[in-house]
Order: structure tokens, then sequence, then C-alpha cells
């Protein structure tokens, strides 16, 4: 086993996990919560299985910093079916994610939160976007984040080459969130892993491997820190929308 040194950055592994305590939220009484959701799932040769874990649990902290909220820590396996024929994944069915959200939401009420809203790191998990909907017939409970408004913004104020769908998976956005947030998890080959996935009509029939070999369906060659940095300060910036949106502004 190699000796890996892990960076001091807040983005670091051992960091992914809240680390409030039990007094922390009784003094602050939050209103909102705010659940990570990501996956494990292949992300090509150069990022772990956990990226889309890892880049929810980043952004949900960034807003923990930002807002009053009370941070959970993350569902790290979801609908990752898509990706089946590349080693390492796993996934849970989409029954079963609606499953989990709804048991955490009736916990939350329990104890006296009942406004959520669920970070996503995996675009596969459609599931979500049912979750929030049926969650809302009474009134404002849930909302989704980021949405692909919130993206696109975020891409644009990062200066970012590529667009959401041709770089939609191990690429740009991807790996410059995580050279600025959780560098030691960025193994080299990136700078050269560059694939035009094309139109993609058929990816929830024939899964990823009709339209990658290696994985990777994005542009992760031109990927920064800074650019990562930009991103989450926009998505930040916009989370406090769905704080109003939940009746909830903090």
């Amino acid at each position: 086993m190699r000796d890996v040194a892990l960076s001091p950055t807040r983005g670091s592994v051992v960091n992914l996990l809240p680390t409030t305590t039990s007094t922390d939220v009784q003094e602050q009484q939050p209103c909102v919560a705010v659940l990570p959701v990501g996956s494990f799932e292949q992300h090509g040769r150069y990022l772990p299985l956990i990226t889309d874990t890892a880049i929810a649990c980043i952004i949900s902290q960034e807003i923990a910093d930002a807002y009053p909220v009370h941070l959970l820590p993350p569902i790290t396996m979801s609908c990752s079916h898509e990706h089946a024929a590349f080693p390492g994944t796993v996934s849970i069915s989409a029954k079963t994610l609606y499953a989990v959200i709804d048991d955490i939401r009736a916990s939350l009420a329990r104890s006296g939160i009942h406004k959520l809203v669920i970070v996503n790191g995996h675009g596969g998990n459609y599931v979500l976007s049912n979750v929030v909907q049926e969650a809302n017939v009474d009134g404002p409970a849930v909302s989704l984040f980021p949405l692909g408004a919130e993206w696109d913004r975020a891409r644009d104020n990062a200066g970012l080459v590529s667009d959401r769908h041709a770089d939609m998976h191990a690429g740009e956005i991807e790996t410059s969130v995580l050279l600025h947030a959780a560098p030691e998890l960025v193994r080299d080959g990136f700078a050269d892993a560059d694939h035009d996935g094309g139109s993609r009509p058929f990816l929830l029939v024939q899964g990823m491997s009709a339209y990658t070999e290696t994985g990777v369906i994005g542009f992760p060659s031109h990927a920064t820190a800074a650019k990562g940095k930009a991103v989450l300060e926009s998505l930040v910036s916009s989370f406090e929308g769905h704080l109003r949106a939940v009746d909830e502004t903090g």
C-alpha cells in the first residue's frame, strides 16, 4: 500500500462528513436541512468512484458555511445504472433512494425541521425530481439543488470552455471543483482524457459504454482549481433562492 499525504484543504476526504454536535444544532435551531446525494460510479482513470459524493458534500459544506442550515451526512450510493458496464460502480434502485429520503424527511420532522434541500451530485438521479414534486403538494417543503440553470450560471461565471451537455461526466467542471477543494482526489491523466460523446440519444437504453470507452464524456483538459473555486462561489450565491422557495430566508 502506497502512502498518501492528504491535503489540509477543507475538501479533504477526511472532512466530507459534518462534525457538528447535538448541542451545536440545539443552539443554532436551523429550520432547513441540507442533504448531499452522490453516487459510487466510475469517473475515468483519474477521478475516484466517490466523485459525485465528494462534490455534493463540498457544495453542501460551502452552503453550510454561508447559511444557517443543518448539514446532513451524504447518501453515497444512488442510481448509476447507466455506468454498470464499468468496474467498481454500485447502484441502488430509484425506489430505494426515494424511500431513504422519505425516511430522512420523516425523522427531520420529528426533530422539528420541516424543510429540506437536496444537493444532488449525480445527474442520473432522476427520481429526486419526483421526490420534490410530491413533497410539495401541501406547501413548499423540499427543493432540489443545483438546478440546470444554476449549473449553467456557474459555468458562465467561472469561464468554463465546455457546456453542460458536452461536459457530462468526469469533465471540466467536476475536475475543476476537485482540483480546488480536494486536489488529493485527482490523479494524473485528466489533461489528455477529453472525449466528445455526441448526442447520446439512447444513453438510458445502451448505457455509457455505448458512447465512451474510457468512461469520460467531457473536457477535463480545461479544468483548473480557479474555475472550481468560481463554480462553488456561484452555486453558493444561487442557493439563497432555494431558501426563499421553501419559505425560509435564513
